[in-house]
């Protein structure tokens, strides 16, 4: 565990001697201002660049500043009440805080349990005080607490695991793990690499995706027709939101499919568009005549992605009990089953009224189909190669062979 008592190995900064939570503040304090700066610099100088502008005329540069803040609140869960309504989540901003608090921590943190506190406590304090400012409404402040809070832990402790004084992770969590049973614990290392070896098709897909639709997506820029600080902008735009396209590839790789708007449905087995707005990026998304054929095996992804996981697992599988492959398998399809299921809720929101409300997949559809088919590949594999299951699958043939011999 991490240990409040123990000096760095190295001169960090002129703090160093003071107590350790001041470090741990400064560092969460740093990450929460620096994302947040990213998002509102370019804020303003869109403002100050469009500002003789006739359309801009009595509209104060505060207002610039008020979007981009709650563009960072959307990033960690706040809704934007601002005409239109926005509740899909720029998983690219998100990325870049996580990254943010992950830079901080490993650069001017202490690996300590006050540090790590410290620094937490100070990013969600941000996001209160930018929450406030901005007027947003207490149950939706709530909601930016906890998802200031769920990043900064993740973003700043993994920074922290990685300065020089920090101890390994593998000790770390290893009083948790020494609690589990071996299945368990290998299920759950199996259901986690199925989930990121998905992810990481999900990300090839949208790269093809990408690539076949440019012809697409230069039609829709062109028809924009944005000068240079609007063509930065929408730039900006797609980028916040290419993580979520990838998750709304995995869904497409899975099975489910996605929405973009009521009554569509983009999947391999049928794509119903219907009438799409005029972003670039929704320009890579698969045609109509993209569905079928051969297509429609590709759910058997998740099957294989949790075969490939079990190959090295079953040599590491200590099998005790016939019933360790099966609840191995198990966990591993609930883990990554689980796993699916909060990335798919994050892809899921709405921009504006109407038929935008709808845009992402049915997280439950999702998590069904990569729980189901990881654990089915995980059995393949861990089934058969069991000396137990294959002791059982012996004495039931020869059972069955004895008397079909005897009614002979």
């Amino acid at each position: 565990m991490l240990d409040d008592t123990a000096p760095p190995r190295f001169f960090v900064s002129d703090l160093d001697g003071a107590p350790r939570w001041v470090g741990g503040t400064l560092a969460g304090l740093q990450a929460a201002l620096l994302s947040l700066l990213v998002v509102v610099l370019p804020a303003i100088a869109a403002y100050v660049a469009t500002s003789s502008a006739p359309a801009t005329t009595g509209v104060p540069w505060t207002k610039a500043v008020q979007i981009a803040s709650g563009l960072w609140l959307l990033a960690h869960g706040v809704p934007m009440t601002l005409a239109p309504t926005v509740t899909l989540v720029p998983l690219g901003l998100t990325v870049l805080a996580l990254f943010g608090c992950y830079a901080s921590a490993r650069r001017s943190g202490y690996a300590t349990r006050s540090a790590y506190g410290a620094g937490v406590a100070a990013y969600v304090a941000v996001a209160l005080v930018v929450g406030l400012a901005t007027g947003v409404p207490l149950l939706h402040l709530g909601a930016g607490l906890l998802g200031a809070a769920v990043i900064a832990a993740l973003g700043l402790g993994a920074g922290l695991m990685l300065r020089p004084e920090a101890p390994r992770f593998r000790d770390v969590v290893e009083p948790v793990r020494a609690r589990l049973p071996e299945s368990v614990a290998h299920g759950v290392a199996a259901g986690t690499a199925a989930l990121a070896l998905l992810v990481l098709l999900a990300a090839l897909v949208t790269t093809v995706w990408v690539l076949s639709g440019r012809t697409a997506i230069g039609e829709v820029v062109t028809g924009l027709r944005l000068d240079a600080v609007g063509g930065i902008v929408l730039a900006v735009g797609e980028l916040a939101y290419v993580p979520t396209l990838v998750l709304w590839s995995l869904a497409w790789l899975t099975g489910p499919g996605f929405a973009v708007g009521a009554d569509t449905s983009f999947a391999v087995g049928g794509v119903q568009a219907g009438a799409l707005p005029a972003v670039p990026l929704l320009g890579a998304l698969p045609a109509p005549d993209v569905v079928g054929g051969v297509l429609l095996v590709v759910p058997v992804v998740t099957v294989l992605a949790g075969a490939a996981v079990a190959l090295p697992l079953h040599r590491r599988l200590p099998s005790a009990r016939a019933t360790d492959p099966l609840v191995a398998g198990l966990v591993g399809g609930a883990v990554a089953g689980l796993g699916a299921l909060v990335l798919s809720a994050l892809a899921r929101g709405g921009i504006g009224p109407g038929r935008m409300t709808e845009l992402g997949p049915v997280p439950w559809a999702v998590a069904l189909c990569v729980a189901g088919g990881v654990a089915l590949g995980v059995l393949l594999v861990l089934l058969p190669a069991d000396a137990h299951v294959r002791a059982w699958a012996v004495r039931v043939v020869r059972r069955v062979t004895r008397r079909e011999t005897t009614g002979a």
